[in-house]
């Protein structure tokens, strides 16, 4: 399975890097294999304020619709527009073209609290 070890990771299945002084948010491969084929993404508008561990929007696949979870506080400042059109980069690609929504993090420390990818590793065996 990939799980990549620069990223950091939550029980809900999301993911978060640093990349300088926003955070790049996703799904894992896990949660878009466990998901099946993506037809539909729901992200916020561009300035919404997310706190850590509430939803922020919806994932839709042919099996289910599930709600996706802020991994740390603070403000949208982009979204991935590809995906109103592409959704199944999410699947394809999750850790990069399928990326989610950009955020200037109210304490870019917090990333430190989720998981490491061994952690993950370990909460999805």
């Amino acid at each position: 399975m990939n799980i990549p070890e620069q990223l950091r990771y939550t029980r809900e299945h999301e993911w978060c890097r640093i990349d300088g002084t926003e955070a790049v948010i996703g799904i894992t491969r896990f949660a878009a294999d466990q998901l099946g084929d993506i037809v539909f993404v729901e992200l916020p508008a561009l300035a919404a304020r997310l706190q850590a561990q509430q939803s922020f929007g919806t994932v839709e696949s042919v099996k289910s619709v599930s709600d996706l979870y802020a991994p740390i506080s603070g403000t949208v400042t982009a979204v991935n527009n590809a995906l109103n059109d592409a959704p199944q980069l999410v699947n394809e690609d999750p850790y990069d073209g399928g990326w989610m929504i950009r955020i200037r993090p109210d304490d870019p420390a917090a990333i430190e609290l989720l998981m490491t990818a061994a952690q993950y590793r370990a909460h999805v065996s």
